[in-house]
């Protein structure tokens, strides 16, 4: 399946404890069906110190699910993304305005 959402893009949490917070993607794992979004799903995760790194308590953003994202259009709004060609491109469209979002 194509991706609809990318590393760099805008996205709300439509459901969850983050639910109604944005973020744009860090990472996809078109694979699994996640992405990581920046500062939102913090998990805390116990990190042992070694010669390099310092120990202790490292909040980590963790993997939500796409379903659970949708892409923030240019009105900032949460709109679902559909695909179209334009001069022979496949580009990704945001379905409430028809903005194309990759330029």
């Amino acid at each position: 399946m194509a991706a609809k959402l990318k590393k760099g893009d805008t996205v709300i949490v439509l459901t969850g404890k983050d639910k109604g917070k944005t973020g744009e993607i860090q990472s996809v794992d078109p694979k699994a069906g996640k992405a990581v979004v920046e500062g939102l799903n913090i998990s805390v995760r116990h990190q042992r110190q070694s010669q390099n790194t310092q120990g202790g308590r490292v909040p980590t953003a963790m993997p939500i699910d796409l379903s659970n994202l949708a892409y923030v259009d240019a009105n900032g709004k949460p709109t679902r993304v559909g695909f179209k060609v334009e001069d022979g491109k496949k580009v990704r469209v945001a379905k409430t305005t028809g903005d194309v979002i990759d330029a």
